[in-house]
């Protein structure tokens, strides 16, 4: 497979319809639907179903179009790594992570370099730990910021000088919010909405089920998610309290939720990690050498 096909390819699965697509590449539509053909009999597979109007993927072509953006992705990033090698410092770096206050800290190295060398650009991407290990692992992160406890056996890593503290996101007018603080007994039969990631964790790493001790078993856990903002939008709704941690979601005055920490109080720590062996971009080697003065700083002080 070339890469040229494989964006074009990624062309027609974007836009449904062979002369969008042709348009967009600057080609004929000939050319284009031979190259097409040309790609389903190299792989052995049909890949597109070809309608009147529209243009669908079959199963295989739904895989090929997963693979061929990791590929085409890897290729634009390796590019733009050795062109960042010529002259002035410049380039792509990727982050990944969770929703977490710690971004606070990646975003200030990050504005000193913008500073120092304005050619470098960085590109952010949310999800939780699987999703940010899974792009880490194919090369398409240089960076992930996961919250412990997480398995960083195979990756080198930075602890970051930064606590994120666990709580409940709810509605100011909860009978929970006259509380400074939410024990475990006081959850038990409340509507609670929870991260996937922290039910589908190893019972012996799972620091909130020892929290919650045998209370555990009886939560009434009514929805699940990925990342916060959508499950603060439930709480404003009054679907149930979000089992979070802190700063998350908004609780400023003006608004309709507050957070209120857990007692006795659980914390949890941050990571900044990467590919063992990985060999770095000059923006992305940058990067960690800035963010590890900045964490030296902090426990200096």
């Amino acid at each position: 497979m070339e890469l040229r096909v494989l964006r074009y390819f990624l062309a027609v699965a974007r836009e449904e319809n062979i002369t969008a697509a042709a348009n967009s590449l600057h080609m004929t539509q000939p050319t284009l639907s031979r190259q097409l053909r040309d790609l389903e009999e190299e792989l052995g597979q049909k890949l597109l179903i070809r309608g009147n109007h529209r243009m669908t993927l079959t199963a295989e072509g739904m895989l090929l179009r997963k693979r061929a953006e990791e590929i085409v992705a890897m290729a634009d990033k390796t590019e733009e790594e050795f062109r960042s090698m010529k002259g002035d410092l410049s380039g792509d770096i990727y982050i990944g992570g969770g929703e977490t206050d710690a971004m606070n800290l990646i975003a200030a190295v990050c504005r000193e370099l913008q500073e120092e060398h304005p050619g470098i650009r960085y590109h952010l991407f949310s999800g939780n730990a699987q999703d940010v290990t899974e792009r880490l692992d194919k090369g398409l992160l240089d960076f992930g910021l996961l919250i412990q406890p997480t398995d960083i056996a195979k990756y080198d890593y930075l602890s970051l000088p930064a606590k994120d503290s666990w709580g409940v996101i709810l509605r100011r007018d909860s009978p929970l919010a006259a509380k400074q603080s939410i024990r475990a007994e006081d959850l038990v039969g409340e509507p609670l909405i929870f991260s996937r990631q922290v039910l589908e964790e190893r019972s012996g790493d799972n620091e909130l089920a020892k929290w919650f001790g045998p209370a555990w078993s009886d939560l009434n856990i009514v929805t699940t998610f990925n990342l916060c903002y959508n499950a603060a939008v439930m709480a404003k709704q009054g679907v149930g309290c979000v089992v979070s941690l802190d700063k998350l979601a908004d609780t400023s005055v003006d608004s309709p939720l507050c957070f209120r920490p857990l007692e006795p109080r659980l914390e949890s720590g941050l990571d900044i990690v990467w590919k063992k062996y990985q060999v770095f971009s000059p923006a992305a080697e940058t990067f960690l050498d800035r963010l590890r003065e900045r964490c030296a700083e902090s426990l200096d002080c």
